[in-house]
C-alpha cells in the first residue's frame, strides 16, 4: 500500500518510518543497533514508550528527539544535538517534518493522566498526515482529529481496547487504520482483527506487525 511505503510496526507501539528521514516513534525492545533514527518522537515516560536502551540502540550524533516537556529531563545523560520538548495542541517542525501534538489521556483508568501533558503525533509525510494516538483511550480531543492514516491502540487495560478504538477511528474517518500497542506488553493478535471488523466502510484496516517465529 503506498500510502504506507516505508512503514514498519516493529512490536507493541514502536513504529519505524523509512522515507527521506528515518523515524521512530516509542522505539521499544530494538533487538539490533541500527544508529540510523533521524528523529525519534516519544509519546509520554512510561518504559515501554520512552525505553533509554532502545533509542541508544536507533539514535546516531544528529539525532533530533521529540518527547513532552515535562520529559525532557530524562534525557540529561544523552549527547544529543537537539532535544524538543513538547505540549499537546501545538504545531512543531523537526528535522525538516512538520508535525502537530494533541492530547493523549486516559478517562476511565489512572494510568495516563491528562494533567501529566502527555501526547500523540500527526506527522505531515509526502502530503498525508498520519495520527500516532499514544496510550489513549477514546478522548473528545479525537473527534476534531483530520488524518489520512490512524495509529492507534486495541490492547486495553492501559488503552482503550479494540471496539473503543474502532469507535474512535469511525469518529475521524481516515482512509487507513492500523492497529498497535499489542502483542508484546498487554493485548494479542485477535485485537487486532476485533478492530479491523468493528472499522466503518470505507476505512481500510492494516495489520502491520509481522507473525512470530
Amino acid at each position: 500500500m503506498e500510502i504506507l511505503r516505508g512503514f514498519t510496526h516493529l512490536n507493541h507501539a514502536s513504529i519505524k518510518i523509512q522515507r527521506d528521514k528515518v523515524v521512530y516513534i516509542d522505539p521499544f525492545q530494538i533487538e539490533e543497533a541500527p544508529h540510523d533514527a533521524d528523529i525519534i518522537f516519544c509519546t509520554h515516560d512510561h518504559s515501554d514508550h520512552l525505553n533509554p536502551d532502545a533509542i541508544r540502540k536507533v539514535m546516531k550524533g544528529d539525532t533530533v528527539i521529540v518527547v513532552p516537556r515535562k520529559n525532557v529531563k530524562k534525557f540529561k545523560k544523552f549527547d544529543l544535538k537537539e532535544i524538543i520538548g513538547v505540549e499537546p495542541n501545538n504545531e512543531y517542525s523537526a528535522n525538516g517534518i512538520k508535525f502537530k501534538t494533541v492530547p493523549a489521556y486516559n478517562v476511565d483508568k489512572k494510568f495516563h493522566k491528562k494533567k501529566k501533558n502527555w501526547v500523540g503525533y500527526i506527522l505531515t509525510l509526502d502530503n498525508a498526515d498520519f495520527y500516532f494516538a499514544g496510550d489513549t483511550d477514546y478522548i473528545p480531543e479525537m473527534d476534531d482529529i483530520k488524518a489520512d492514516v490512524v495509529f492507534i491502540p486495541v490492547g486495553g487495560v492501559y488503552t482503550c481496547n479494540a471496539v473503543e478504538a474502532a469507535r474512535a477511528v469511525n469518529a475521524i474517518k481516515p482512509k487507513v487504520a492500523v492497529p498497535i500497542h499489542f502483542g508484546s506488553v498487554v493485548g494479542t493478535k485477535d485485537d487486532a482483527r476485533t478492530f479491523i471488523e468493528n472499522l466503518d466502510q470505507g476505512i481500510e484496516g492494516v495489520i502491520l506487525m509481522k507473525e512470530e517465529k
